[in-house]
Parts: structure tokens; C-alpha cells; sequence
């Protein structure tokens, strides 16, 4: 208690006192045989404009910034976030919430593997991408590199991965019978049931470019010049990074990748990187799923290594895309014309691994959940397949169009709409499940409202006296 009194009592204040010296120096005067007058200096009151930084509230020993409030306020706006009600009100008194469940997940020893959350973030990472077009558009939009999102994304991540754990873990008893849902649902007005959004099933077949053997050569030779000219010193590493690399990303940084896990990079990649232990050696040529890498050794820690590295793509002539394109339209012709299904070209003639397994049926990761499923909203949908989906009937096979992979490389494909629902009321019969999950997270909502309110009885809370007139969601913060 006493570190979040003295963490409140304490205000970063900006301020120019203007004539501290005029009590001395320029004071009223009767004479020169006289005594000083004495004129009492009122300290002025220091209007909060003039505050660059204070602790408006403390939850427990934990303080909650100002900057804090209007960092989360500027990013909603970037992100067109409305607020229910006062943001200077709702934003502090959300992170109060999740302080709450933080201090509960620590008393619980709730714990998130490193992994996890280095996973976490490069899903949410590809799931940009995959929306924006590229990582360069992400960059730019974000006005950050990857690498930078990944470092500014690991703490935020670990903590909103501990406050899911601890709400799961309160709610995981909470059930609901198949009479709840009937009942719940029979006595609701029309307008309050749920919407159910256009939902599609799409099934991907890919053939990647076929880069000719004097291309791939082509990039392989630069990089051995690029290891000979560093090795014989008349550059650096770095240098040639940032002009050459096909990563942009690591480019802006010289190459450099930053602490890495093994488990998101590269297989072929990781195998390299993990192996080399002097600084000064570059790497033999690294084939990856990105295209070809030279490795330089950074710094080893623990279970992260620090690499920098240069990658090369081979390019795939627009001739070779253009024959490519016109493989798959005989391939979409043969299936058109029932020589095999879909389903069995895509498990035997297309290049995309992540699918080829699942016969085409593209998954689709619920971020929330961390759970997959092969239903998508059209918004889920990467740019160029969405807009080729939304032209397709049921069971129709586009056209063969061109698209930017996962991995940042040019690739083709044809897509077949394996099912479509359009977008709906819930009903009873056709949206159960739906249903059940309405009533379900509102059962869970009412059980994590009454813990937070206890939580609050038992938990030290101190605010700015300005906060104490909010209209608050939950009681008791006001003490």
C-alpha cells in the first residue's frame, strides 16, 4: 500500500516559475534608510495542462499513468474505436479491470509460456499482413518495422494472455442446458437476436512459379560475393543488408533480426542460426521457404539467438507467371470436366503444404480462441481471395489469378466455394451453437462482473479526486 501512496503522491510537473528572484532583488522600497517592505508570494496554481505525466490511480501497489490513459486513447482513435461512455472515465477504469486480473493470475501462479506468446505475436503479425496486402504496406501503416511491432507487442501480448487464462479459469465451471437456451431465447424481442454474418468454406490450390535453375544460380552468386566482400573486409555485414536484402524489414536494421526462439523461425533457417558460434564467419547459403539467406552470428542468450542476414528471392519472369496461370486454367478445365475433383488435385498437385493435407480446406485461426476452423467471415479472408470468393457460387471454380503469399512470395491459384451462408437471424434450429454461445459468454459476463466487484471490496484503490464523480461500470471504486 505504502508504494502505490507514494507512487500517487508523486506528479511530474512542467513549469517555469517566472521571477523567483523579484522578492529579492526588486522589492517595493521606502527609502533607501528604510526597512524592505515584505510581499507575500502566492504559489500559483498549476493549471493540468501544464502536467506532463502523473499517477491518476493506484489498484492494489499497481499505478496507472496518465500518458498511459492517452496512449490507449490515441491508439482507438488510429484504429476508429468508439468508446461507450467518458473515455477519460472508461479507458483508466479498463486498465483497473486488468490489473485486477493480473494480480489475481499472479496469486494463481498463472504463467504463459514464452513460446506462446512469440507465436501469439507472429500469428497476429501474418494475420496483418494477410489483411493489408504485405509487410512493407503493414510498415507503413503501422509507421513501424516488424520488429519493432514484435518488441512493443511482447509485454501488452503476455498480459492480455494472462488476463484470458484468468477469466477462463473463473468461468470454466459455468454451464448452460439446452432448456436455458430455448427458454433465454423465447423471451427475448426480435431485435436482440444475434446476427450471424455471410460465412464461407473456400478450398485452395496453388502452383508456385517455376524459377529457372540460371535464376536461382543468378541469386546464389550474389550472395557468395556478398561473403567475400565482407570477408575480405571492404564492407560490413550490415551495410549490404540494407542495400540488398529482399527482407525489409531486418533491412532497415542491417539485417539484424533481434533475439529469436527457434520455434518461429524457419526450420532450415533455425538449424543454421542456432549452430553458428563465431561472429565473424558468415553462414554457408541457407535455403528457406522465403528464398536463400547468408547468416552472421550476433549474440547467443539463452534459448534466443541474434542473428543478422541477407536474403535473396528469385524472381519469376512475368513469362513464367503467365505459363504458370496457364497450367492452372487446364488444371481448373480438367476438374470442370470431372478427369478428378477438386479436392484430389489440391491433395496432389498444389504447393501450398499448409492445405495440401487437408484437401484444399483453407482454416481459418480465431485469434480470440487460439482455435481453427474452416468457416470464415469474407473479412477473414486474404484481399485477393476474398475478391475472387465474392464473385463464386457454390461449388464453382474461379479462374486462375495471382496472389502474395504468407511467405512474401508471387504465387497462383484457383479457388473452389465449397459452401456459403449467408448472412442471417440465429434461429433455434439452424444456429444452436450460436445460441448456446449468446447465453453462454452472457452467464460468463455475469459471473466476471460480481468477481470484479468483490475483487474491489478486498483490493486498495486510490484515485485522483477528479475521477471520483465517472459513472463507472462497476461499484466500489470509490472509497
Amino acid at each position: 500500500m505504502n508504494k502505490g501512496f507514494n507512487f500517487f503522491s508523486g506528479l511530474v510537473v512542467l513549469s517555469l516559475l517566472v521571477g523567483v528572484s523579484a522578492k529579492a532583488n526588486h522589492s517595493p522600497i521606502a527609502n533607501e534608510d528604510s526597512d524592505t517592505t515584505k510581499v507575500e508570494v502566492k504559489e500559483p496554481t498549476i493549471p493540468e495542462s501544464s502536467i506532463i505525466d502523473e499517477v491518476i490511480w493506484v489498484v492494489g501497489d499497481e499505478p496507472i499513468l496518465k500518458s498511459d490513459v492517452e496512449a490507449m486513447r490515441l491508439q482507438s482513435e488510429a484504429q476508429g474505436v468508439k468508446w461507450e461512455g467518458n473515455p477519460d472515465c472508461v479507458i483508466p477504469e479498463q486498465m483497473a479491470v486488468q490489473k485486477l486480473f493480473l494480480h489475481q493470475a499472479a496469486i494463481d501462479s498463472i504463467d504463459v509460456p514464452e513460446t506462446e506468446i512469440t507465436q501469439g505475436i507472429e500469428d497476429q503479425i501474418n494475420h496483418w499482413v494477410q489483411l493489408i496486402g504485405s509487410q512493407e504496406k503493414l510498415e507503413e501503416y503501422r509507421k513501424q518495422t516488424i520488429q519493432q511491432m514484435r518488441e512493443d507487442m511482447h509485454d501488452e501480448f503476455k498480459n492480455s494472455k494472462l488476463v484470458q487464462k484468468m477469466r477462463e479459469k473463473l468461468v470454466e465451471d459455468i454451464t448452460v442446458t439446452p432448456a436455458e437456451v430455448r427458454n433465454y431465447f423465447k423471451n427475448i424481442s426480435q431485435d436482440s437476436i444475434p446476427f450471424v454474418p455471410t460465412e464461407v468454406e473456400v478450398e485452395i490450390l496453388t502452383q508456385h512459379p517455376r524459377i529457372p535453375i540460371e535464376e536461382i544460380n543468378r541469386v546464389k552468386d550474389e550472395l557468395r560475393e556478398y561473403t567475400d566482400r565482407v570477408t575480405k573486409g571492404e564492407t560490413t555485414f550490415a551495410t549490404l543488408a540494407r542495400m540488398y536484402s529482399d527482407d525489409p524489414e531486418s533491412a532497415r536494421q542491417g539485417g539484424e533480426l533481434g533475439y529469436t526462439t527457434r520455434g518461429i523461425l524457419d526450420p532450415a533457417f533455425a538449424s543454421v542460426a542456432f549452430n553458428l558460434t563465431d561472429p565473424k564467419k558468415i553462414s554457408k547459403i541457407v535455403e528457406s521457404e522465403f528464398g536463400f539467406h547468408i547468416i552472421q552470428l550476433i549474440d547467443k542468450r539463452g534459448d534466443k539467438v541474434n542473428v543478422r542476414h541477407i536474403l535473396r528471392k528469385p524472381k519469376a519472369s512475368y513469362e513464367v507467371i503467365d505459363q504458370t496461370l496457364s497450367r492452372l486454367d487446364s488444371i481448373a478445365n480438367d476438374i470442370r470436366a470431372g478427369k478428378f475433383t477438386f479436392e484430389e488435385g489440391a491433395s496432389i498437385i498444389s504447393d501450398d503444404k499448409d492445405t495440401r493435407n487437408n484437401r484444399g480446406l483453407m482454416s481459418n485461426l480465431i485469434m480470440e480462441t487460439r482455435t481453427r476452423t474452416s468457416k470464415f467471415q469474407m473479412k477473414d479472408l486474404p484481399t485477393e481471395i476474398a475478391r475472387v470468393v465474392d464473385t463464386l457460387k457454390v461449388d464453382q471454380i474461379s479462374e486462375p489469378f495471382k496472389m502474395i503469399d504468407n511467405k512474401g512470395k508471387t504465387t497462383c491459384a484457383i479457388v473452389k466455394l465449397k459452401s456459403r451462408v449467408e448472412g442471417h437471424k440465429a434461429t433455434i434450429t439452424e444456429d444452436f451453437q450460436v445460441m448456446r454461445e449468446v447465453v453462454l459468454n452472457q452467464r460468463r459476463q455475469e459471473a466476471l462482473h460480481d468477481w470484479v466487484v468483490d475483487k474491489i471490496k478486498h483490493t486498495y484503490v486510490r484515485m485522483n479526486d477528479r475521477y471520483k464523480d465517472c459513472k463507472f461500470e462497476y461499484q466500489g471504486w470509490v472509497k
